[in-house]
């Protein structure tokens, strides 16, 4: 366990000092400063105001955005280090593949989540000293959902660098993986809906499938229950899951996808090759 830790240490000590931590910090506390800039809590849409539509604003913008930042940035551990020749030093060290592999992931998911919590904290923080009514509930639920956003595109981004043998094939990859699910959101599905191969049922379970699809429909079920929006495909998403149940479906689906690929992309790191 310590030499896990310490794993995740140096891992977030080299973040810390990489530039694309600083435009990823500077990009989500952007957002936030320039949400309350342009006086979006003062805007009303759809019955929301003050806080309550900032959080919905920011919540779409990163959902837009971290996916592929932390695909992009994530896919370089294993592959780039691989490249530097860093393993011929791990195998003389005291510290396990295990070790060194999760810890991996522990100092990238703490360097990938803050940033977006903080700015979300800070904007709740200014909205309290505004005076402005704070919804716990949804920056309860806000949180949650961007925790398991960060772990499931972690897990997805260590397993393709745990395959790529290079660099520039994993940031390849991961740009790919990142289109399909972009695609597959409405484009593909839409396709394939309207040449009737299938039935709507099964083309909504199918969309359910894309995590990219599952936040997107939870974030739009805490300001819109019924899910209105959506149309005819809400009926089979409340049929089957219901209101409350579709929350916990949209914690526990991507939380357990990206569990499920960091474990896959540890076993092939284990038994390949490591120079």
């Amino acid at each position: 366990m310590k030499q896990l830790w310490l794993t995740a240490k140096l891992d977030i000590v080299e973040s810390l000092r990489a530039r694309w931590f600083q435009i990823y910090t500077l990009v989500f506390g952007g957002i936030v400063a320039l949400l309350f800039l342009f006086g979006l809590t003062e805007s009303r849409v759809l019955g929301f105001i003050g806080l309550s539509r900032l959080l919905v604003t920011y919540i779409q913008l990163t959902m837009a955005i971290l996916p592929i930042f932390v695909l992009i940035t994530t896919v370089r551990s294993v592959a780039g280090d691989r490249e530097a020749g860093v393993f011929e030093y791990l195998l003389s060290l005291p510290v396990s593949l295990s070790a060194w592999f999760w810890g991996k992931i522990v100092g990238r998911y703490i360097v990938v989540f803050a940033p977006v919590f903080l700015a979300m904290l800070g904007a709740v923080i200014w909205a309290t000293i505004q005076g402005i009514e704070v919804p716990w509930d949804m920056f309860g639920y806000y949180t949650a959902l961007l925790a398991v956003m960060a772990m499931c595109f972690l897990g997805i981004g260590m397993l393709i660098s745990a395959i790529a043998r290079t660099t520039d094939m994993a940031q390849g990859a991961a740009f790919m993986v990142w289109l399909f699910l972009l695609l597959f959101l409405d484009l593909i599905l839409l396709g394939v809906m309207i040449q009737g191969k299938v039935a709507p049922e099964l083309a909504v379970t199918l969309a359910l499938a894309n995590p990219l699809q599952v936040f997107r429909t939870a974030a739009l079920a805490l300001f819109d229950p019924q899910l209105i929006v959506l149309g005819p495909s809400a009926y089979v998403i409340l049929d089957l899951f219901g209101t409350a149940g579709y929350k916990v479906f949209a914690l526990a689906y991507p939380a357990a996808l990206g569990i499920v690929s960091a474990t896959i992309g540890y076993f092939i790191f284990r038994r390949g090759d490591l120079p």
